[in-house]
């Protein structure tokens, strides 16, 4: 028999059961955005990386406000979310080059939603033949690259693609 390891799923393992804290509400005012996978902050909302990822790639774009629904938004929130999300793909298409997309928001625990009480898109990128049969015959998911190194190629990449000003800094809108 062989062993696949995946370490990184144990903290997922080990917290399942525990109640959540909002990882949006506190993972952005941490200010360890590599640690913490956020790779944009726009000004209503942020896009981080999945730290359970369907796929490699797989973002979450979540705006400031905890509410749990998108009714709840106001509308400047919502565009921006929307502007959040065509950017996250835009990069990820720049970057890591998929074949398609899926996007969606899950709304309530019984539509699948992981954190309920807080609304977030998943953007998770798609490539022909990316799903194999680990998943079906073995209940495990198989990542071709390391969170971190994702993390730092389209990080690097939202800077270069962003309009807005990068941590301090003053950058003009990059074409890529």
């Amino acid at each position: 028999m062989k062993v696949l390891w995946a370490p990184w799923r144990m903290a997922y393992v080990k917290n399942a059961r525990k109640p959540a804290r909002c990882i949006f509400c506190i993972k952005p005012k941490e200010r360890r955005d590599e640690h913490n996978l956020l790779l944009h902050r726009g000004r209503h909302g942020l896009v981080m990386m999945n730290l359970f990822p369907y796929n490699s790639g797989h973002l979450l774009v979540a705006p400031y406000a905890h509410v749990k629904n998108l009714e709840q938004l106001p509308e400047e929130v919502s565009l921006d979310l929307m502007a959040l999300m065509n950017l996250s793909l835009k990069v990820l298409r720049a970057e890591m080059k998929p074949e398609g997309f899926n996007v969606g928001i899950n709304l309530g625990r019984v539509a699948g939603a992981g954190i309920e009480a807080h609304v977030h898109l998943h953007i998770v990128p798609r490539w022909n033949g990316d799903t194999n049969f680990m998943p079906l015959f073995a209940e495990t998911r198989v990542m071709p690259e390391h969170l971190q190194a994702t993390w730092k190629k389209l990080h690097a990449r939202f800077q270069r693609m962003s309009a807005k000003p990068v941590r301090g800094g003053s950058r003009k809108r990059a074409r890529s």
